[in-house]
């Protein structure tokens, strides 16, 4: 029992870690002026987040969840956060640099963009903040409340987490090439996920989730998607 509690704590600290140094990866190795080295970069990089997004993806599916249950029990969402949270480490160790710079501003605009960024950061905040930090690090089981977020941001988005993650990493004053090769490749997956993720939710919500959708028609973008 102190081993499993020890594995659900450890498990917690990795994923908070793994963020943290993610950040601080984004915000300083990423954002290094380099000479553009060419696309092979940007096809290993590719390679690599699509693992990460292949974890997130398919454990995320109720099948799969169904199949490991019996194995893991209460230790599933901790299995979870300790490979996603290597897998993001992974991303950050290996990342293959791309070179290059498609902006660079100062002064006023500059500011306007950290602005913009400080914005999606805030978003993103207010996309979480029914959800238990202590079940999103893995630490408590899941709760199945059976409610359907539809306040705050999700009265004009349906993924405003996702939203505001976009938001963030495209706003950056000083937009290097692998700053730009990050931002469209993590973009890209979500917009790719959001069809099974929505799904997932009308599975469980049938059609309260239906109406919902009709009632905020857009996903991510509004007017755009």
């Amino acid at each position: 029992m102190r081993g499993a509690r020890a594995f659900v704590w450890l498990g917690g600290g990795l994923f908070v870690g793994s963020l943290a140094y993610c950040t601080w990866w984004y915000l300083f190795p990423l954002g290094i002026g380099r000479p553009w080295t060419g696309a092979a970069p940007i096809a290993w990089d590719a390679g690599l987040l699509a693992l990460f997004a292949v974890h997130h993806s398919v454990f995320a599916r109720d099948t799969v969840k169904r199949r490991l249950t019996p194995l893991l029990g209460d230790q599933l969402r901790s299995a979870y956060v300790w490979v996603a949270s290597l897998l993001l480490l992974a991303v950050c160790a290996l990342w293959q640099h791309v070179g290059g710079t498609s902006r660079e501003h100062h002064g006023l605009l500059a500011g306007f963009d950290i602005l913009i960024q400080l914005l999606g950061v805030r978003l993103i905040a207010r996309s979480v903040t029914s959800i238990d930090p202590l079940v999103l690090a893995g630490i408590k089981p899941p709760v199945d409340t059976d409610t359907l977020q539809v306040t705050g941001p999700y009265r004009f988005v349906r993924h405003p987490l996702y939203l505001g993650w976009m938001v963030a990493v495209f706003g950056s004053p000083h937009m290097t090439g692998d700053r730009l090769t990050f931002a469209v490749l993590t973009s890209v997956y979500l917009v790719i996920a959001i069809p099974w993720e929505e799904q997932s939710m009308r599975n469980a919500f049938g059609g309260e989730y239906a109406r919902y959708a009709a009632q905020v028609r857009w996903r991510v973008i509004p007017y755009v998607y």
